[in-house]
């Protein structure tokens, strides 16, 4: 367990709301596998309705990726603008996943609002800085196509841009103001204990061992127990485990660490990020960084090669933070750890109905906190009517990865090959 201990977010949260491990055989309505930020969401809006849910989680709430990121709350797509979304979805289902994303950072801290979670919630704005002269041009295009969907965001400029970040090396910029930042595992915990207070089950330490269709209804089992429930929502994202398969070969796993620094000095703070939003740029090996309620400096990166990471990305974030923000001096290192994402080939989120009366949600691509949130609801809504008919996600047929056993080590060339691009400019 000490892996899952690491993180800043697991030295700086409340102790999590008390559970116990499935024993025996429990029935409910609703069986959610998996209590991260999708798991959690939809067991709450499930129990708020009345419906008897029951969530088994393999180690702890909010132990994988939704404790594991930086906690930027980005309302948008990693890669996909949206007439590219409208293009591949079609008109009428193109413009409902625009919507529901469009607005997935109200959802969020409006959640929060309505919940009173304390999690360091800062609805200050998200903001996308262009990397390169040539990546304002489809910066400004992307701007303007969410202005034109009623979103709040603006264009930034050159000098604007470097007031609000504290760094002059940025080409041009974008906000989107109903974004911002939180405490993730903060916010993992206070959903579960609203879906606990709420009427849910939530077990820890039960890892799903099988499931399957027994007379119209699913058995899931554990070491010690088992489930029998009409539907189930697979909600595990990018550690689905051995059960499904094919599931595991639709998307790459892309690992990606996280450092946060000692807190910087008050002038530091005042100079960089004043506005307290949160940043992360158009560039492939991904530069963002943010502030913590104690003024620390989280940032993250990409590594080429798994072995000997944490000691080399250290170095690699904390010297790419003081040459950005020109700190006068590579920060302390506290914290450093990381988790793992789910990207898409087309960087656009899955809805599955893998099996019947079996949903499951994937592929946030880097944009989790907003995104799973949002796709908790809709599979929920997914689960009370039994289908995935007119729901603000469409449901999509499983494909697999070409390739996948090679593709799932593309990042590995895609990132010294962006640094080495990046070193060229």
């Amino acid at each position: 367990m000490d892996q899952f201990r690491k993180t800043l977010w697991h030295s700086t949260a409340d102790p999590a709301p008390q559970t116990i491990a499935l024993a025996g055989e429990q029935n409910a309505d609703v069986a959610v596998v998996g209590a991260g930020f999708t798991g959690l969401s939809a067991a709450l809006h499930l129990a708020e309705q009345g419906v008897d849910v029951c969530v088994l989680e393999a180690e702890e709430i909010g132990s994988y990726a939704s404790g594991r990121n930086a906690g930027l709350v980005v309302p948008n797509f990693a890669k996909a603008d949206p007439h590219v979304v409208e293009t591949r979805l079609g008109g009428e289902a193109g413009g409902r996943l625009l919507k529901l994303i469009g607005g997935a950072g109200d959802a969020v801290f409006g959640l929060i609002k309505r919940l009173g979670i304390d999690c360091d919630a800062e609805q200050s704005g998200w903001i996308q800085p262009a990397h390169r002269a040539d990546a304002v041009e489809a910066m400004e295009r992307r701007c303007e196509e969410w202005a034109a969907l009623d979103r709040p965001v603006t264009l930034l400029g050159r000098n604007e841009l470097a007031q609000m970040t504290g760094c002059e090396k940025f080409f041009g910029g974008w906000i989107d103001r109903s974004g911002g930042q939180l405490h993730p595992l903060k916010y993992a915990r206070g959903l579960a204990k609203a879906a606990l207070v709420a009427g849910a089950h939530i077990y820890t330490r039960s890892r799903l061992a099988n499931m399957e269709r027994v007379s119209g209804r699913w058995r899931l089992k554990t070491a010690d127990g088992q489930v029998r429930a009409d539907q189930v929502l697979l909600c595990t994202n990018a550690t689905v485990g051995p059960l499904w398969p094919r599931l595991r070969r639709s998307f790459i796993p892309l690992t990606v660490h996280q450092l946060a620094t000692a807190p910087i000095t008050d002038a530091q703070a005042r100079r960089i990020l004043p506005g307290r939003q949160a940043v992360s740029d158009t560039s492939t090996n991904l530069f963002s960084f943010r502030l913590d309620r104690d003024d620390r400096l989280i940032s993250g990166g990409m590594a080429a090669l798994p072995w000997g990471a944490e000691a080399r990305m250290s170095r690699h974030i904390a010297r790419r933070l003081d040459w950005m923000l020109d700190l006068g001096g590579v920060p302390r290192v506290e914290h450093i750890w990381h988790g793992t994402a789910a990207v898409t080939p087309d960087f656009l989120p899955r809805l599955h109905m893998l099996a019947p009366g079996l949903h499951t949600g994937l592929g946030c691509n880097g944009r989790g906190i907003a995104m799973t949130t949002v796709l908790g609801q809709v599979l929920a809504q997914a689960a009370q009517q039994g289908h995935g008919r007119g729901l603000a996600m469409p449901l999509s047929e499983l494909a697999t990865v070409p390739a996948h056993r090679v593709m799932q080590h593309a990042p590995r060339v895609a990132v010294p090959l962006a640094r080495w691009r990046e070193a060229r400019r």
